[in-house]
């Protein structure tokens, strides 16, 4: 199986940073993509930044300028760095990875447990 582990949620004021971590375990042969997905309260879970094998990098209108998503393929950890942050960026933060596996055929999405970012004065 695979777990993915989130840290580095928190309480923080507007035009604050907060630098989140997800690290993936167990039996990964491949991880082709890794990203962060958020969900407000009354919301629909949302795509905010996406890392892909190789570089390419996508993130969400509203966090352009502001976030900043890395990765270190060789510890399957993925970052995101989030500054300027603003009381519509409160929601719980899910990190997501599309990983194969040396026990099951193909590639499958996994996700963590989620970890809650909270901004406000």
């Amino acid at each position: 199986q695979v777990q993915l582990v989130e840290s580095g949620g928190g309480l923080v004021l507007p035009g604050g940073s907060l630098r989140l971590s997800c690290t993936a375990s167990g039996s990964i042969s491949l991880i082709y993509h890794m990203g962060w997905y958020r969900q407000a309260p009354g919301k629909q879970r949302e795509l905010v930044a996406m890392i892909v094998s190789g570089g390419p990098i996508n993130y969400a209108d509203s966090v352009k300028g502001r976030f900043t998503i890395s990765r270190d393929s060789a510890k399957n950890t993925v970052y995101l760095q989030m500054n300027s942050l603003r009381p519509e960026d409160t929601a719980v933060y899910y990190c997501n990875a599309h990983i194969t596996t040396v026990t099951r055929f193909g590639a499958h999405d996994y996700w963590g447990q989620g970890t809650q970012v909270t901004v406000s004065s």
